[in-house]
C-alpha cells in the first residue's frame, strides 16, 4: 500500500466518525475508488486502537462499517503478515531509542550504518508496524511504544545524514501514526506536542508543493493552540506564535501583505512571554524574525518598517555577540546589510558603505569552507552594494563587484544552483556593460556572453521577466558595440 492511498483512507475514516448519524453512506458513495479490501483492514487496526483506548462506542461503529462493506469485498486477497526479517532494522532502531532515552548520540550511528535502507520502504514498514501493533497490544503499553516512535519521529527530523527528504517522511509518518493513539480527548499535551512537531515537519519538507506543505504546518500549529493557551501553556504559547509567524511570512497563498501582517502579530504576540530578562535566546530570535517580517512588509510606509527592521536586528545583538553566538551573529550582519542596502531614510552613499561594512562581518564567519553557501551568498550581495558604491573610484568599485561575483559563481554552479547562477550571469552582463577599466568593445562582449549564457536558465517562459531585461540588455550592449559588423550589430538590437 503506497503512502498517499494509506493516508486517504485514514482521512476517509476520520470522516466517517466525525460525520453525523446517517452520513455515512454518501461519504462512502462519494469515495468508491477507496472501497476496497485495505479500507477494511485499516478500519479495523483503527478501531482496535480506540478499543485500547477505552472509546468502544467509535470502534464498534467502525467495525460495523467495516462488516457492512466486506459483503461486496473479496477481504482474503489482503496480505498483512510480515515476512520474519522484514521489520528487523525497524524495531532495533526503537529498542535503541527507547534504551537511551532518545539520544541522538547513540541512535544516530545506528542510523548513519543504516542510510541506504531510510527510505520509502523505511517508512511503509514503520506505519505498517505501529498501525498494527498498537492494535494487539495493551493500552499502557501502547502508550509507551507511541512515546518511543514520537521520539524517533524527533530524531528523525533532525538526522543531519542521509537523504534529507526521506527523513523528513519518515519523520512525518512516525507522528501521523502515533496521533492515531494520543488523540486530543485523551492524551491534549501529547497531541498538542505531536502537532507542533508535524507542523515544524511540514514547514522544512522536501517533497510536494511548499505552498500546500505551509498550510498543513499551518493547520497544525493552530491545533496545537487549541491546547497549548496562552494562559495554562504560556512557552509554549509564545514558541508556537513563532512558528505560526514565520509561515505567515513565507506562505505563498492568500493575500501577501495580509500575510505579513499576520506574521508580525505573532511574533508580538511571543514577544508578550519571551522577554529579554526572562528569555534572551527567544527574545532574540524574534527579534530577528519580526526583522524580516518588517524589512518584507508592504503596507504602512517603507522607510518606517526598514528603520523597525534595522532596530530589531540592533536588539538581537544584544544577546547574540559574535563570540557567544556566531552564526547567529554572522546571519544578522547579513540581515542588516540587506537593510542599510534599501534604506531609505539618511545618506543613500553612507548607507551603502554601512551595509558594506556589514557584509565583510559576515564574511569574518561565514567563510567557503565552513558556510560555503551562506559565503556564496554573501559574496554576491556585496558584489551589488559595489556595484552601487559611490564613495571612491567608481572603476575601482565595479571591478570589486565583479570580482564578488566570481567569487560567488565558485559555489553558484549551473549544476547545483542553476538560478543563483543565471542571476549572477545576468548581473556580471550588467556590470561589463558598466565597466570603465578595459575596452569597451571587450567589455560589451564579455556582458552579451554572459546575458546569452543567462538565457539558457532565464527562459521567455519560466522567466518571463528576467527574460525581458536581458533582451533589453543585449539590446544596449549590441547598440553601443562597435566591433564588428556595425549594421549586424544594429539588426541584432533591434531584435
Amino acid at each position: 500500500m503506497d503512502e498517499k492511498r494509506h493516508q486517504a483512507y485514514l482521512n476517509l475514516i476520520q470522516a466517517l466518525l466525525a460525520s453525523p448519524s446517517g452520513e455515512e453512506a454518501n461519504i462512502l458513495t462519494a469515495n468508491p475508488d477507496l472501497i476496497d479490501p485495505s479500507l477494511v483492514v485499516t478500519m479495523e487496526q483503527v478501531a482496535a486502537v480506540l478499543a485500547k483506548q477505552g472509546d468502544s462506542n467509535a470502534a464498534n461503529w467502525l467495525l460495523n462499517v467495516a462488516t457492512q462493506l466486506t459483503a461486496g469485498i473479496d477481504k482474503a486477497s489482503v496480505n498483512f503478515v510480515a515476512t520474519p526479517n522484514k521489520y528487523d532494522l525497524l524495531l532495533k532502531v526503537l529498542q535503541t531509542t527507547l534504551e537511551s532515552n532518545g539520544d541522538p548520540e547513540v541512535v544516530y550511528p545506528l542510523l548513519q550504518t543504516n542510510l541506504d535502507k531510510l527510505d520509502d520502504n523505511f517508512a511503509q514498514l514503520l506505519r505498517d508496524w505501529t498501525v498494527a501493533t498498537l492494535a494487539e497490544v495493551e493500552a499502557k503499553q501502547a502508550q509507551s511504544i507511541a512515546a518511543v516512535i514520537g521520539n524517533f519521529s524527533n530524531l528523525m527530523a533532525q538526522f543531519p545524514m542521509g537523504s534529507r527528504s526521506d527523513n523528513l517522511e519518515i519523520a512525518i509518518i512516525g507522528y501521523e501514526v502515533v496521533a492515531i493513539f494520543f488523540t486530543r480527548d485523551r492524551f491534549p499535551e501529547e497531541w498538542a506536542d505531536i502537532q507542533t512537531n508535524l507542523g515544524n515537519a511540514y514547514v522544512e519538507r522536501i517533497r510536494g508543493k511548499r505552498a500546500e506543505n505551509l498550510e498543513v504546518a499551518l493547520n497544525c500549529y493552530q491545533n496545537a493552540l487549541e491546547v497549548y493557551s496562552r494562559k495554562v501553556f504560556p512557552e509554549q504559547w509564545a514558541s508556537i506564535q513563532n512558528n505560526l509567524g514565520s509561515v505567515y511570512r513565507q506562505r505563498p497563498l492568500g493575500d501577501r501583505a495580509e500575510n505579513l501582517e499576520q506574521a508580525i502579530a505573532c511574533y508580538k504576540n511571543a514577544w508578550e512571554i519571551f522577554t529579554p530578562e526572562a528569555f534572551p535566546q527567544q527574545w532574540a530570535m524574534a527579534q530577528i524574525n519580526i526583522g524580516n517580517a518588517y524589512s518584507q512588509r508592504i503596507r504602512g510606509d517603507r522607510s518606517m518598517n526598514l528603520e523597525q527592521a534595522i532596530a530589531c536586528y540592533d536588539n538581537a545583538l544584544q544577546v547574540y555577540s559574535r563570540e557567544a553566538f556566531p552564526e547567529k551573529w554572522a546571519s544578522i550582519q547579513n540581515n542588516l546589510a540587506a537593510a542599510y542596502s534599501e534604506r531609505l531614510l539618511g545618506d543613500r552613499s553612507k548607507n551603502l558603505e554601512q551595509a558594506i561594512a556589514y557584509y565583510e562581518n559576515a564574511l569574518l564567519v561565514s567563510t567557503r569552507e565552513a558556510f560555503p553557501e551562506d559565503w556564496a551568498r554573501t559574496q554576491s550581495n556585496l558584489a551589488a552594494a559595489y556595484s552601487e558604491r559611490r564613495f571612491g573610484e567608481q572603476s575601482k568599485n565595479m571591478e570589486k563587484a565583479i570580482a564578488c561575483y566570481h567569487n560567488a559563481l565558485q559555489v553558484y554552479t549551473r549544476e547545483a544552483f542553476p538560478e543563483d547562477w543565471a542571476r549572477i550571469q545576468y548581473n556580471l552582463g550588467l556590470a561589463y556593460i558598466r565597466r570603465h577599466q578595459g575596452e569597451q568593445a571587450d567589455n560589451l562582449e564579455q556582458a552579451i556572453r554572459y546575458h546569452r549564457a543567462a538565457l539558457e536558465v532565464y527562459t521567455q517562459e519560466a522567466f518571463p521577466e528576467q527574460w525581458a531585461g536581458i533582451q533589453t540588455n543585449l539590446g544596449i550592449a549590441y547598440s553601443k558595440l562597435f566591433k564588428g559588423e556595425r549594421l549586424e550589430n544594429l539588426e541584432q538590437a533591434i531584435r
